[in-house]
């Protein structure tokens, strides 16, 4: 069954149409009947169009409300849109069926979204693909032209089977030491610098007892270590059941580091807090990324070094 999609762009500049036309046919031979916003390939400095071109996008999308709203890529802009969009109309998309999709600076409307009650519902039942998803994006992961397929083929299958209301879990390997670990709570998070650029505004969610995932790409890992210190001492991270870490990729080494790496990070984190640090996610800049359900209520299981989050 073909579902209506909509490819529009919130957020940072499409340098050029051609990945966007070859996402559009990629999508088209997956099932769905894309469509492009009418301001997609608007340009403005850095961004997508100015900041009205892009929240009247957004707006125009969910009055629309498509079976999927697909970003075409994250970059940088959203965050500049939070105090004016309308986040009822956005709620009202999701109520009639749709389910917004992509990450990196999308964590920024998804984050809000959640926090404005605009997710849609934590238990919505089964076979529902409607809410907010991080997931991949139009340019990156359906238009790349070094790839036949336009991306990564498990990316994109578990991409179809979230938007047709098919997928119910994903699994992951991780470190050894969580075995029979078992928690429940709501599933929320995205990219860490945006998250933290959050903190302590109108639109940061206050989820207790989640489940928070994260990821970043071109940040070193002292920043990564200081940001999610922020997260620690506002008291986010000590309220979770689990914190799950994606791919954090892309930085430079320095030589100042002298064997601080990343594994440094996580290890002196799991340090201050008795909140389980799980990696091995497979999400964030990278070609192979799974469909999350933000908002959700999810239950994180692992079995050895398996996990498992299920809803």
């Amino acid at each position: 069954m073909s579902r209506q999609l909509i490819i529009y762009s919130p957020a940072g500049i499409v340098s050029a149409a051609a990945p966007v036309r070859r996402a559009t046919k990629r999508l088209t031979a997956l099932g769905f009947e894309p469509s492009v916003d009418a301001s997609a390939l608007t340009k403005h400095q850095r961004f997508a169009g100015d900041d009205a071109t892009r929240r009247d996008a957004i707006h125009r999308v969910a009055q629309a409300a498509p079976a999927v709203a697909l970003a075409t890529r994250g970059g940088y802009g959203l965050s500049r849109l939070l105090d004016t969009l309308d986040f009822k109309q956005i709620a009202r998309s999701v109520e009639q069926g749709t389910a917004w999709v992509g990450y990196s600076d999308v964590t920024a409307l998804q984050l809000a979204a959640l926090a404005h009650k605009a997710t849609g519902p934590a238990k919505p039942g089964e076979g529902v693909s409607a809410g907010f998803w991080a997931g991949p994006m139009a340019c990156d992961d359906f238009g790349r032209d070094d790839s036949p397929e336009g991306g990564d083929d498990v990316t994109q299958e578990c991409f179809v089977e979230a938007m047709t209301g098919e997928l119910e879990a994903v699994g992951f390997r991780t470190e050894a030491d969580f075995d029979g670990l078992d928690v429940v709570g709501r599933l929320w998070g995205g990219n860490l610098a945006v998250t933290q650029a959050l903190l302590a505004t109108p639109h940061f969610p206050k989820i207790k007892n989640g489940v928070l995932f994260l990821e970043d790409v071109n940040e070193h890992p002292y920043r990564i270590e200081r940001a999610l210190l922020q997260l620690h001492q506002a008291g986010v991270l000590s309220s979770q059941r689990a914190i799950v870490l994606g791919a954090f990729t892309e930085y430079r080494r320095s030589p100042l580091d002298r064997g601080y790496t990343l594994k440094s990070v996580i290890h002196y984190l799991r340090e201050l807090t008795q909140v389980p640090i799980l990696t091995g996610l497979p999400f964030g800049h990278v070609p192979v990324k799974l469909s999350l359900p933000l908002g959700r209520q999810v239950n994180l299981v692992v079995q050895g070094r398996e996990a498992f989050i299920m809803w």
